[in-house]
């Protein structure tokens, strides 16, 4: 006679997708939006130039440019606002929308987008219609992100500074571009959020570029961050830049313990 305790239990009748059948369905997230500070904009924006910082040295350069003006925030719900601070610091889950002149409505308006939040690979395409097309159309875009090792096709060493770009067709066309660097070689992959604006430019016929760099923090990649938006923005006040930079140099581990490693 067999024992029911210890023989293996039968196949199951069902497949997993049968299974799943009798679970009832999440609730849809709501989708993400834009809260402007002036509450009746003039919409839809139309910068002459939108640049977009994902990663932590772009990040810690738009912190310390001092003429700016908070215009907005992208707001992702399911991103909790706890532990953000009352001032904007680079710590805080946030994603500001600035201005570099002083009227947002000005068709030589620049903006500036800080990302200093995760946004998921399923929410990458709602926010890059929401910063692109909709209520932001601008005339070009710069995206700043970094190079991720594990796409990378080739050795990266953590003591060499890289930088590459990628360009949407009509950027390759102008006849101009402050944006003098050797291409993303083949092989290699961009993800998330940043090849998601770059396709949106694309998609819109928008002159976009994307900047990558390696390696994700120090000093020297920061250099090199803040050199690039000179060259873009030649007006750009990078005085406090260079401010912090000699300051965190001077002090041992500065730069693990500054807010661009939290």
């Amino acid at each position: 006679m067999e024992d029911v305790l210890t023989e293996n239990p039968p196949p199951s009748r069902f497949f997993q997708e049968d299974l799943n059948n009798f679970v009832s369905p999440s609730e849809p997230l709501p989708s993400p939006f834009i809260l402007f500070s002036n509450p009746k904009p003039e919409l839809p924006l139309r910068p002459s130039l939108l640049i977009v910082a994902i990663s932590s040295p772009s990040l810690y350069v738009f912190h310390s440019l001092p003429s700016k003006s908070l215009i907005g925030s992208l707001i992702i719900p399911e991103v909790p606002f706890s532990g953000n601070t009352v001032e904007p610091s680079l710590q805080d889950k946030t994603c500001n929308i600035y201005s570099l002149t002083s009227s947002a409505d000005d068709k030589n308006s620049i903006l500036l987008v800080s990302v200093q939040l995760h946004v998921s690979p399923e929410r990458s395409n709602l926010v890059s219609r929401l910063l692109i097309g909709q209520d932001i159309i601008p005339e070009r875009v710069v995206i700043l992100d970094s190079v991720q090792s594990r796409n990378f096709r080739g050795r990266l060493s953590p003591d060499e500074t890289l930088a590459a770009k990628l360009e949407t067709s009509s950027e390759k066309e102008a006849v101009t571009s402050r944006v003098n660097l050797d291409y993303f070689p083949s092989g290699s992959v961009i993800d998330g959020l940043s090849a998601s604006l770059l396709s949106r430019c694309q998609v819109k016929n928008i002159r976009g570029t994307l900047v990558v760099s390696w390696p994700e923090f120090g000093s020297n990649v920061i250099r090199f961050v803040r050199a690039l938006l000179k060259n873009i923005v030649p007006s750009l006040d990078v005085a406090s830049v260079n401010k912090e930079l000699e300051k965190c140099s001077s002090r041992k581990d500065a730069w693990t313990e500054s807010d661009l490693y939290t």
